[in-house]
């Protein structure tokens, strides 16, 4: 059933890829205006640190926005004729979920090529792990945001206020544009409390070649940590969902 949903999710984009590209307007204002900035920062290329923080940014709102696909379903009615299909509520979850991760991996793969001709090097192992591990969080963070706009379906100027509330300070305090151990102490210590910090830290040691950096564990751990949590919550939210 799980697949029966994702084909159903995933037909409007394949009929349309045009509106992907679209989606794809922000990423790439950031990479090509304010990537060129970035001339001081730690690896062998300025595209090696910034590219990879692009990429779980673009993750972070890409999977998010599944929360808005879901709203606009519940006031087009759409979403109450699938609850009384006979589909479990996890297989609905779940092929949500994936849509959102086959759009993030789609953009990435652009994103990556598109750096390619400016000095940015590919190691094909290391960034498929990358892709891999962003799935994983976006799996996570599409079940959260699915869950919240359930639970605000009849205040969805609260999904908006709430989203907004928490994604921007998760990238601010990522390090994602900007090395923040260059900062203030305090503004380093803040990021070390932010999950998404050790996100980054892991992409950026995977992009940069390095495999086994301590950093890919700690990040792998949080994405798996996300996941779980995200379904767990999505799941039972799916399941309280009324008519």
């Amino acid at each position: 059933m799980t697949g029966v949903i994702f084909a159903r999710e995933i037909a409007p984009i394949l009929r349309n890829p045009i509106g992907l590209v679209f989606t794809m307007a922000q990423p790439l204002v950031f990479l090509f205006f304010f990537g060129p900035l970035l001339t001081d920062v730690p690896g062998e290329s300025p595209w090696q640190w910034f590219v990879p923080g692009i990429l779980v940014m673009t993750g972070l709102f890409a999977t998010a926005g599944a929360g808005y696909a879901l709203q606009t379903e519940m006031a087009g009615g759409s979403f109450e004729r699938m609850l009384v299909a006979p589909v479990s509520r996890a297989s609905i979850l779940a092929g949500k979920t994936l849509k959102e991760a086959f759009s993030l991996v789609a953009q990435a793969v652009i994103i990556v090529v598109a750096v390619l001709p400016f000095g940015f090097r590919l190691y094909p192992l290391n960034v498929l792990a990358g892709l891999v591990l962003l799935v994983v969080f976006g799996v996570g963070l599409g079940s959260l945001a699915i869950a919240l706009a359930i639970y605000t379906r009849r205040q969805q100027e609260a999904f908006w206020a709430l989203h907004q509330f928490l994604l921007f300070p998760l990238v601010l305090l990522s390090g994602v544009l900007l090395p923040l151990d260059r900062g203030p102490a305090w503004l380093t210590a803040v990021s070390r409390v932010n999950p998404l910090t050790y996100l980054v830290e892991a992409e950026r040691a995977l992009f940069a070649g390095d495999f086994l950096d301590l950093s890919v564990l700690r990040g792998s751990l949080g994405a798996v940590a996300t996941a779980v949590i995200g379904l767990a919550v999505g799941t039972r939210a799916m399941r309280s969902a009324s008519l």
